[in-house]
């Protein structure tokens, strides 16, 4: 029974320092936002079930007004491509494009399975580290928790989330969440499961660095 209780205590201590530690780099009012040269919109399905994920939803409004408040260049839509009739990049994608976003200023990354490694190839794949992440809050925290340990600096805005019991048991679920990203960060060192060459977002980088325009390269997951 003490080690569970001090199990307990360990779990729920994580969840409050990250919690913590990352709130001065999140912001709920869109309009109180700088712009930035890159929004990184951490992918959701759309559906649960029958029904419209609240979550999926709240984050592609904010995209959309994201674009029409102009406060970003570029849009990199992260999420799982698991299979051929599940794809939350390209998904994302179809809803901007709706929307009028034009399709020269969104960049896909088929590899997003994890938060880390949406957050992580951000950085390594396409070539920034100083974006805007577009989340739920609670998912804000993780998430710029993973890239203030990568050196990302990285800034959240928090969109609403569902108010019935969904929200709860997401929220119980990300406190044990958070106790894998420790261990994922400070004892295990996980790296994204797809890595490979560079595809640099901003002009600046591909003029100095390795790619000359936008390219596909199909085997490291990502897409224009």
């Amino acid at each position: 029974m003490l080690l569970f209780l001090i199990a307990v205590a360990v779990i729920f201590s994580i969840d409050r320092w990250v919690s913590w530690q990352t709130q001065p780099h999140i912001i709920s009012d869109i309009n109180k936002l700088p712009k930035f040269d890159v929004a990184v919109v951490l992918g959701t399905s759309k559906y649960l079930g029958r029904t419209l994920n609240d979550y999926y939803l709240h984050r592609i409004e904010a995209a959309i007004e994201l674009y029409q408040l102009n406060k970003t260049d570029y849009f990199l839509l992260s999420g799982d491509n698991a299979h051929r009739s599940y794809n939350e990049p390209w998904t994302m994608k179809r809803d901007l494009l709706k929307a009028g976003v034009p399709d020269e200023q969104i960049y896909l990354d088929y590899a997003g399975f994890r938060t880390l490694d949406s957050i992580v190839r951000a950085k390594r794949i396409f070539d920034t580290d100083d974006f805007l992440i577009v989340t739920q809050r609670f998912h804000c925290e993780r998430a710029l928790f993973i890239a203030q340990h990568h050196e990302i600096n990285a800034t959240c805005l928090a969109v609403p989330g569902p108010k019935n019991h969904l929200g709860y048991k997401v929220r119980l679920r990300e406190v044990f969440a958070r106790s894998k990203a420790v261990l994922d960060l400070y004892f295990l060192d996980t790296q994204p499961r797809f890595l490979g060459p560079k595809e640099p977002i901003l002009s600046e980088s591909r003029d100095n660095g390795t790619l000359s325009e936008n390219t596909v390269d199909e085997s490291d997951w990502t897409q224009k």
